[in-house]
C-alpha cells in the first residue's frame, strides 16, 4: 500500500531531484567532451611540433660523419695509416666534443681490419677486429645500400676493451652506425660507431608532457621503444596493451587517450607516442561534477525533511489509523480508537469502532455455535475406528486363522496389516526396500483376489535399496495396472518392476505388456499429466501426483514419463536424483 507521504516524496524525486541530476549529467558530458576536443587539439599541434625538432635533430646526428670528408688528412684514417698521430688524436677529440651527447665514437678501418674509440675525449690504442661485419646490425648496413643504421637503445660498451672506458658507466645510449665510403668509386672503407645518449631524446619527448602520469613514447619501425620516460621500457618491444591501443582506430580505451604522429625522413616510421589517462585529464571536469552532485544530495535531503515535516501533521493520523486496521487484520478485535477528534479522521475512528463493536458481537454468536458445532464432531470421531485398534483386531483375526489352520489367511491378513501401517506414512521420507515390501504386499492380496493368475516379476538393483525415497510412488503404477488389465479383461498381461543406478539418478520403471495408447491418447495423458495445477485435469491424478511431488522434492530433473513400448503396453519411468534434494529428508 503506498501511503500518501510516500507519494509526495516520489513527486518530489521526479520533478526535482532527477532532473537536477539529469542536467548535472548532461552539463558534465558535454563539458568532458569540450575538454577533451581541446586537450587533444593542443596535443596534436604540440606532437607535430616536437615530430619535426626529433627529425631534425636525428638528421643532424646521422649527417655529423660528412664533416671528416672535409678533413683529406683525417679521411685518411680509412685508406692508410696517419702517420702525425697527434694530428689524428686532435682530430677525433675535436670530432667527439662537438655534441655533448656523444658518449663514445668508434672507427672502424676496413682496409686494415683495425678499430679505435673515443671516449671522454680520450683515444684508445688501435685493435684488431677482422670480425667487426659480423656483428648484428653492422652486417646489416654493409649488407644493403643504406648509409646509416639506428640501434635501439642499450647499455654503453666497452668496443675495443679500452681503458678508457670504466666499468661503473652503465649510461643508455642509441648508437648511430654511419657507413664510410669513397666518394669517387663508392668504395666501402669503414664504419662510424656513434654512441649518443639520451637527452635530447628526453627533452624533446618530455616537454609534451603537462601531468605527471602521461606517457611518451618513440618507437621505431620495428616496434621497439627507442626512448620513453618510464625508463623500465626503453630498449624494450611495445607493451601488447600500448601497441593494441596504437593499432586501434578510435586512438586509444576507456581509460586512456592515445595520440601518435608518424615520423619521416631519416626516422621513417617512427612513431611519437602521447598516452593521457582520461582521469587526470578530467579530473577537473570530474571535480566540478562531484561537487554539483554533493549539493544535489543536500538539496534532496532538505527536500525530504521538508516534506517530512509538512506532510506529518497530515499523513501521522492516517498512519495511526491503518496501523489499527492492520491489528484487526491481524487478529485483535478491540484497538483503542480515538473519539475526540473533531476532524474526517475523528469520523472514521468513531464509525470504525460502532462497527468493531457490532463485529465482536456478532462473532460471539457465531463463536458460541462453532463450539458447539466442534463438541458434535468430537462426540463422532469417538465413534469412529481407532486405528491402532483395528490393527490389534487385524492381529487377533490373524492368530483365530492360525489356530484354525488357515495359513492364507493370515498371511493375506498380515499384508493387509503391514499395507496399513505403510500408508500411515505416505507423506513420508522411506527406503526403496520399504516400499518394494508394500507392493509386494499389495501383490499378495491381489494374487489372492485373481486366484494366483497375476503375473508379475520384481528386478531392483540392490545398489538402491537403501536409498530414500518419497513413499507411495510405486504403489499407484501398480494399482493403475490391475485396473486398466487384470479388471478389464487382459488376465495374460505380466507386470515387471525393475530399477537401477544411471548417471547419478535412480531410475524405477513399472511396464506391462497388456493394453497400450494411441499416438492420440498417448499425447492427452503427457498432456494431462505435465499441465499445471491452474489447469488441472480430472484424469490421471495419480501420475500427475506422483510427477510434481518428484518435481517439489528434486528440482526440474526428476519427474515421470510414460510410453506404450513401441505400442506394446504401457510403461512409466520414474528419475529421481542422487544428489541434495530440495526438500530436507530425515536421517
Amino acid at each position: 500500500m503506498k501511503s500518501i507521504q510516500r507519494r509526495l516524496l516520489l513527486l518530489l524525486l521526479i520533478f526535482i531531484i532527477l532532473p537536477y541530476f539529469l542536467s548535472v549529467f548532461i552539463i558534465y558530458g558535454y563539458t568532458k567532451n569540450s575538454v577533451e576536443q581541446h586537450e587533444l587539439e593542443n596535443s596534436r599541434e604540440q606532437i607535430a611540433k616536437n615530430s619535426r625538432e626529433l627529425e631534425q635533430y636525428v638528421d643532424e646526428m646521422v649527417n655529423l660523419p660528412y664533416i671528416l670528408y672535409r678533413d683529406p688528412e683525417l679521411f685518411r684514417i680509412f685508406t692508410d695509416d696517419l702517420d702525425n698521430s697527434s694530428y689524428l688524436e686532435k682530430s677525433l677529440e675535436n670530432y667527439y666534443l662537438m655534441r655533448d651527447e656523444m658518449r663514445q665514437v668508434r672507427f672502424y678501418m676496413d682496409q686494415q681490419q683495425e678499430s679505435f674509440t673515443v671516449y671522454n675525449a680520450m683515444v684508445s690504442a688501435r685493435k684488431a677486429n677482422p670480425d667487426f661485419l659480423e656483428q648484428e646490425g653492422i652486417r646489416q648496413l654493409d649488407q644493403s645500400n643504406e648509409k646509416y643504421v639506428i640501434e635501439p637503445p642499450h647499455q654503453i660498451e666497452n668496443y675495443n676493451d679500452a681503458a678508457t672506458v670504466p666499468e661503473s658507466d652503465d649510461t643508455m645510449v642509441i648508437t648511430f652506425h654511419h657507413k664510410v665510403t669513397d666518394v669517387l668509386s663508392n668504395e666501402f672503407l669503414g664504419i662510424i660507431t656513434m654512441d649518443v645518449d639520451l637527452d635530447a631524446f628526453a627533452q624533446i619527448g618530455n616537454s609534451l608532457t603537462q601531468f605527471n602520469n602521461e606517457s611518451i613514447l618513440i618507437v621505431n619501425e620495428n616496434n621497439q621503444v627507442m626512448y620513453a620516460n618510464d625508463s623500465q621500457l626503453i630498449g624494450k618491444p611495445v607493451p601488447s596493451d600500448i601497441e593494441k591501443q596504437m593499432n586501434s582506430t578510435d586512438g586509444g580505451s576507456d581509460e586512456d587517450i592515445l595520440l601518435s604522429s608518424t615520423l619521416s625522413g631519416p626516422l621513417e616510421d617512427w612513431k611519437l607516442v602521447k598516452i593521457t589517462p582520461s582521469e587526470v585529464l578530467f579530473q577537473d571536469v570530474r571535480r566540478t561534477a562531484y561537487t554539483s552532485i554533493f549539493v544535489g544530495l543536500g538539496v534532496g535531503v532538505l527536500g525530504l525533511i521538508m516534506i517530512s515535516m509538512i506532510t506529518y501533521r497530515i499523513t501521522d493520523p492516517i498512519k495511526r489509523l491503518t496501523n489499527k486496521v492492520q491489528t484487526i487484520e491481524g487478529g485483535n478485535m478491540t484497538p483503542p480508537f480515538d473519539e475526540n477528534r473533531q476532524d474526517e479522521i475523528g469520523y472514521l475512528e468513531k464509525h470504525m469502532k460502532d462497527m468493531m463493536d457490532r463485529i465482536n458481537s456478532h462473532i460471539d454468536r457465531e463463536y458460541k455455535l462453532e463450539i458447539e458445532n466442534k463438541e458434535n464432531q468430537f462426540r463422532a470421531l469417538k465413534s469412529q475406528v481407532n486405528p491402532h485398534f483395528l490393527f490389534n483386531a487385524l492381529q487377533s483375526i490373524g492368530a483365530v486363522a492360525i489356530r484354525s489352520k488357515a495359513p492364507d489367511v493370515y498371511q493375506l491378513i498380515t499384508s493387509l496389516s503391514r499395507m496399513m501401517r505403510y500408508s500411515i506414512q505416505a507423506n513420508e521420507w522411506v527406503f526403496v526396500r520399504d516400499e518394494v515390501n508394500y507392493v509386494e504386499a499389495y501383490l499378495i492380496l491381489q494374487m489372492e483376489r485373481f486366484r494366483n493368475q497375476v503375473n508379475y516379476s520384481i528386478d531392483i538393483s540392490e545398489s538402491i535399496l537403501s536409498k530414500k525415497i518419497p513413499s507411495m510412488i510405486l504403489q499407484p503404477l501398480v494399482e493403475n495396472f490391475f485396473k486398466h488389465s487384470y479388471e478389464e479383461g487382459f488376465h495374460e498381461a505380466n507386470l515387471q518392476i525393475y530399477g537401477e543406478i544411471q548417471q547419478g539418478s535412480i531410475i524405477l520403471v513399472v511396464e506391462n505388456d497388456g493394453p497400450s495408447l494411441t499416438d492420440n491418447e498417448l499425447y492427452n495423458l503427457r498432456d494431462n499429466i505435465y499441465t499445471p495445477r491452474h489447469e488441472e485435469h480430472n484424469d490421471h491424478i495419480g501420475l500427475k501426483n506422483i510427477h510434481e511431488r518428484l518435481a517439489l522434492n528434486y528440482g526440474e530433473k526428476a519427474g515421470l514419463t510414460v510410453d506404450t513400448s513401441g505400442g506394446n503396453g504401457f510403461l512409466v519411468k520414474l528419475v529421481i536424483p542422487m544428489e541434495a534434494r530440495l526438500t530436507q529428508q530425515p536421517s
